[in-house]
């Protein structure tokens, strides 16, 4: 299949989440199929496989029952050429809560496996972390179309124009240069391109699907290391998403980002989303696999 340029990256994730319900086919599990918006790269981005794992675990669930919390493991790289399949299996069913196990496949073997909770909300104690204050408005920062748009390189034209999402760098972009701070901490404002349909679950699953994007950073940053290091192999191990509160994705949305730990090869980024206004909608973690030659 041929990498063609994507008219609308919106709509395209829109549609991406828009799962086919398999033609009815359920075995122990009930199943789905999703496709991927062709890209440069031969691998489906990793963001993709959790939006598209959430929202299918999201169709067997009450609609009174809100999903919680997302817990993932990337087993195999997605073929973008390829359709993928997700069987969902109905764990339990609680007065409260819900359980749901979550395969994603191509040709027959799994390339994600997750497990979602889901909760009917209820009234409880209620505590934030708080916002960082000081942030420049989104409006003040450059967009990666002004960055990036300029290059003439598939996958600049890609972070430029085919990504649903506006990615707006508050710490120093590592796209082509270390950053000079060397602090394992990262920022961007986030929101969708255009305006998402109004309903919550898919505002839930394109924050998933955001969540992926520059969650390993801190680790680059810290190190010294930039986007296109040369013979740099990457690749996101497991993550690891709690949504907290409900907000929209196509609105912006504040995510910082910091690395606890690096070792063995491997880095761990931990993230927080907050509305423009400072409520906190979500927490993310994520570990990676990182090789550079200096260490083989």
């Amino acid at each position: 299949m041929t990498y063609s340029a994507i008219d609308d990256p919106t709509q395209a994730l829109v549609e991406m989440l828009d799962l086919a319900d398999g033609g009815g086919a359920r075995t122990l599990e009930d199943i789905f199929v999703g496709h991927t918006v062709m890209s440069p790269r031969s691998r489906v981005y990793g963001g993709q496989v959790l939006a598209q794992a959430t929202t299918a675990a999201m169709r067997t669930v009450d609609e009174e029952r809100v999903v919680h919390s997302l817990h993932a493991y990337f087993l195999r790289p997605g073929d973008v050429s390829e359709p993928i399949t997700f069987g969902v299996e109905r764990i339990r069913d609680g007065r409260s809560f819900s359980a749901r196990r979550v395969h994603a496949y191509q040709r027959g073997r799994a390339i994600l496996s997750a497990i979602a909770s889901f909760q009917v909300p209820a009234a409880g104690l209620e505590h934030q972390d708080e916002a960082p204050r000081g942030m420049p408005d989104p409006e003040s920062l450059p967009s990666a179309r002004e960055l990036l748009g300029h290059i003439d390189a598939p996958e600049a034209r890609a972070v430029a124009y085919e990504r649903p999402f506006d990615i707006r760098y508050i710490t120093e972009p590592i796209y082509f240069r270390p950053d000079r701070s060397g602090e394992p901490y990262n920022a961007v404002w986030i929101k969708t391109l255009k305006p998402l349909p109004d309903d919550p679950d898919v505002h839930r699953a394109a924050l998933a699907y955001a969540s992926d994007y520059t969650l390993l950073e801190p680790v680059l940053r810290l190190h010294g290391k930039t986007w296109v290091e040369p013979g740099m192999n990457i690749a996101s191990l497991d993550h690891a998403m709690w949504w907290h509160r409900q907000a929209r994705a196509d609105e912006w949305v504040l995510y910082v980002q910091s690395s606890p730990n690096a070792s063995s090869a491997r880095g761990l980024g931990v993230g927080r989303m907050f509305t423009r206004d400072g409520v906190l909608i979500a927490t993310t973690a994520q570990e990676g696999m990182l090789r550079f030659p200096e260490f083989s």
